[in-house]
């Protein structure tokens, strides 16, 4: 069903849903894959683990929460207001512009990244430690916005329009 791209994705440029998981394999580094699980499953392994879910935010997190996840760390080129219970979403902004935009939105940006202005590195720390004080009780954007209530999705087999 036209590649199944969604409209924000195609403003931004993506005209297949292949290329959408591309960018989604690029986000995964180098680390070693340990395991596969199926949607929902219970994750059971440490490490870099994938989870078979759709590409529809709140779908395939409500799968990952009904498999283990105690924080949803989000990735976002184009602002996905988005937020998820009972796990707190930390959202990154990979562009400098959109965290400028929403800011009360975005938990850290990383546009600086590719500015050159920060390190992978370094910019890997910060994002850990952001996730260290999310689970020590700092509250994320999406939490101070109240958003989450409605974000429990579960994965509805064949095709959705």
């Amino acid at each position: 069903m036209d590649n199944n791209p969604s409209p924000g994705n195609k403003q931004g440029g993506i005209t297949t849903i292949l290329e959408k998981s591309l960018g989604a394999v690029a986000k995964a580094g180098t680390t070693p894959l340990m395991a596969v699980y199926d949607y929902a499953e219970t994750v059971r392994d440490e490490g870099f683990v994938f989870m078979d879910t759709p590409g529809y935010d709140p779908v395939s997190v409500t799968g990952q929460i009904a498999g283990g996840a105690q924080i949803v760390v989000f990735t976002t080129g184009r602002g996905s207001a988005f937020g998820s219970k009972p796990a707190p979403t930390i959202k990154l902004a990979t562009s400098d512009r959109l965290f400028a935009q929403v800011p009360d939105d975005m938990d850290l940006g990383t546009g600086d990244i590719i500015s050159g202005a920060i390190s992978i590195a370094d910019k890997g720390q910060q994002i850990f430690d952001l996730i260290r004080a999310t689970a020590s009780g700092q509250v994320s954007k999406s939490e101070a916005l109240g958003l989450g209530n409605n974000e429990f999705v579960p994965w509805q087999i064949g095709a959705v329009m």
